[in-house]
């Protein structure tokens, strides 16, 4: 395989994933197709750009005739673009049924239609295509036979995501793989997130706005480690077939929020209660047996106190990239690249 067509690959995981193929396999190239939404961030990736293995495109994975000619040189996609913060999908829907579904369609259609034969198809899912797990029973983990029950509009705009990948082989006998990942850490994730948004308001002086009784649980998984399996399944998986991924480091959001604020010199005086959000799942956790049973590959890197020290280093360490992403400064990069026609 020489060439991956990368959707998506200006956000936070797509970046590391650029970066993580180019470091790690030498006869690799990489197209990054991304339509720059809000999430894009093509900074991420400025220190590649010169990389003659490395080039990007403007496009939008729901318009055919910009992704064909792309899909006609790849030979294999990684499809990691989509609309992904659950609290925005609460207030508006549309454009997460727009990306994460009509968009995923439209780029099966047009990878099956691509002249050439046929290519490897990954598509990057979430845990929280599965629902909740109880609080109070440790042993209850999410597996791939875990039946679907989303219970946010972007749970649910995935989970249809995750049924049209799978249509496509059943169907079609497409060579499509589907990972389904907790949630992610580490370097370029945009703002909104809790991670940097906590590091970013305490730099700032601001309280940390902390949901509900903090007890909800997730599944931590470094960015890094994340790539790494989704690049081994690309490269040694079974078509058809789900893997799930996960960093065995379950963390309720109490422990997180005193974890931050401990690494960043602060008390209990520093959380703001904020009312839960709406359907706000209680825990998840994954059971990441299969892929390290039948791929080899198991987390490495995401083990806490270590790489969430290493995280909020990170963003204290780089405070003007998150200024700029925080105030837009960041599309500035666009227009001097591209021109003007850069979406806001």
């Amino acid at each position: 395989m020489n060439t991956i067509l990368v959707t998506g690959g200006a956000g936070f995981i797509g970046a590391n994933f650029v970066h993580f193929v180019l470091s790690n396999r030498a006869d690799c190239r990489v197209i990054n197709a991304d339509v720059l939404t809000y999430s894009g961030n093509l900074e991420n990736l400025c220190d590649v750009e010169s990389d003659p293995r490395y080039r990007f495109v403007r496009a939008d994975i729901c318009d055919s005739a910009a992704m064909a000619p792309l899909v006609e040189e790849a030979d294999a996609i990684v499809h990691m673009a989509a609309e992904s913060h659950v609290d925005r999908s609460i207030l508006d829907s549309e454009p997460f049924i727009r990306t994460n579904v009509l968009g995923t369609q439209n780029l099966l259609d047009t990878v099956r239609k691509a002249p050439g034969g046929p290519r490897r198809f990954v598509y990057v899912s979430t845990d929280e295509v599965y629902g909740s797990l109880p609080l109070d029973d440790k042993s209850a983990l999410f597996t791939e036979e875990t039946p679907l029950a989303a219970n946010s509009p972007y749970a649910a705009s995935k989970a249809a995501g995750d049924l049209l990948v799978r249509a496509a082989h059943h169907t079609f006998g497409m060579e499509t793989l589907t990972t389904r990942c907790s949630n992610n850490f580490g370097p370029y994730q945009f703002p909104e997130k809790v991670i940097p948004l906590f590091v970013a308001n305490l730099i700032e002086g601001k309280k940390v706005p902390l949901y509900g009784d903090g007890l909800n649980v997730r599944d931590w998984l470094h960015v890094d480690d994340h790539c790494e399996a989704i690049l081994t399944v690309l490269e040694k998986g079974t078509a058809g077939e789900v893997y799930n991924v996960g960093g065995n480091n379950e963390r309720s959001n109490v422990e997180l929020t005193h974890a931050i604020l401990e690494l960043m010199g602060h008390g209990e005086e520093m959380i703001e209660r904020v009312k839960d959000r709406p359907g706000h799942d209680r825990r998840y956790a994954i059971d990441a047996t299969k892929i390290d049973r039948e791929l080899g590959w198991k987390p490495s890197r995401s083990a806490w106190p270590r790489a969430l020290a290493e995280t909020v280093r990170w963003y204290q360490d780089n405070t003007e990239w998150w200024q700029r992403v925080r105030t837009g400064a960041y599309r500035d990069y666009y227009e001097r690249q591209y021109g003007s026609t850069a979406s806001a």
